[in-house]
């Protein structure tokens, strides 16, 4: 009797751990204190740039406005600015909550903020259009985050792989626009997230 009660205990023990480790999966990790804190991040940055053939402040003034976003990312809900001022420090913009925290004549940088329950990655985002010549520039986007709370390396790379073809098609939408050319009607399912943001 006593064998069969043993056995018992352990396959339930079993049975409720293969169950937690499913639901773990499927879900994104969270922290059990409620802290936002990772004890141990990678920082990763995928730097992104593309060629326009327009002058640095031309492109800036077609694309580099904060909530410019909504058109060259496609995103369906749009932006607005739901705190502070347009293009000034500590604007927020409805697309993720984004805060602009730095920013020079052509170049912007936003942060995404902390969750309460979830690992902070400390996702930002810097936009730049940078003079080549007086008659082109480059647009420059670098996105910057950490990326350990994936599981493994190969979820990091297709992570990596996923951000980097959803914002090299923003910045040949953004050279269309700063060349005067008009937008090919967005992909279906184009990445983004319920609000418009793209996946962090």
């Amino acid at each position: 009797m006593r064998i069969h009660c043993t056995r018992t205990a352990t396959s339930c023990a079993l049975a409720v751990a293969c169950l937690s480790g499913a639901f773990s999966a499927q879900t994104p990790p969270t922290s059990p204190s409620g802290s936002v804190v990772v004890a141990k991040p990678t920082y990763t940055a995928i730097p992104m740039e593309i060629t326009v053939n327009r002058p640095a402040a031309e492109v800036w003034k077609r694309i580099g406005k904060y909530c410019d976003i909504a058109e060259w990312l496609q995103i369906p809900a749009g932006c607005t600015i739901t705190s502070g001022k347009d293009g000034e420090f500590g604007a927020v913009r409805t697309v993720a909550g984004e805060v602009l925290v730095s920013k020079t004549e052509l170049s912007y940088t936003y942060t995404q903020t902390p969750k309460e329950g979830q690992p902070y990655n400390l996702y930002h985002g810097t936009l730049e259009a940078r003079p080549v010549t007086a008659t082109t520039s480059k647009i420059v986007y670098t996105l910057f985050f950490d990326n350990s709370m994936l599981p493994n390396d190969a979820a990091r790379a297709a992570d990596r792989a996923r951000r980097t073809e959803r914002f090299t098609q923003a910045l040949q939408n953004m050279k269309i626009l700063a060349e005067g050319g008009k937008l090919p009607p967005a992909p279906a399912g184009g990445g983004t997230t319920a609000g418009g943001a793209p996946p962090r």
